[in-house]
């Protein structure tokens, strides 16, 4: 991944576990993608944004595809959220503050 463009810092946790621990949700900047270097065809003007959340999961980069480089960001911020929900049914999520980062049922 570039220099990311955009960066959250937060804390995880295991289920039943207080042992937090940090990590960073990275969003690069978007790039050119060139015909060949995918599977798919490529028109002129296709871009794509690399996402990465290092410190958790697998701590592969995520790349993410779009019609130019507006479309590909737009699509990279807005799968942040739910791979979030994903590591949430594992993990609890906080702020660096402590707070936790999803809102949660308890009444």
């Amino acid at each position: 991944m570039s220099a990311p463009i955009a960066e959250r810092r937060l804390l995880f946790a295991p289920k039943g576990s207080s042992d937090r621990r940090e990590f960073f949700v990275r969003v690069g900047a978007p790039y050119a993608v060139e015909a060949g270097s995918v599977n798919f065809s490529v028109d002129e003007g296709v871009a794509a944004c690399s996402v990465s959340f290092d410190g958790v999961g697998d701590g592969e980069p995520h790349h993410i595809y779009g019609a130019d480089s507006v479309q590909a960001l737009e699509l990279a911020v807005s799968m942040i959220e739910p791979f979030l929900r994903q590591l949430s049914k594992k993990y609890d999520i906080y702020f660096p503050t402590g707070e936790n980062y999803f809102e949660t049922d308890e009444t």
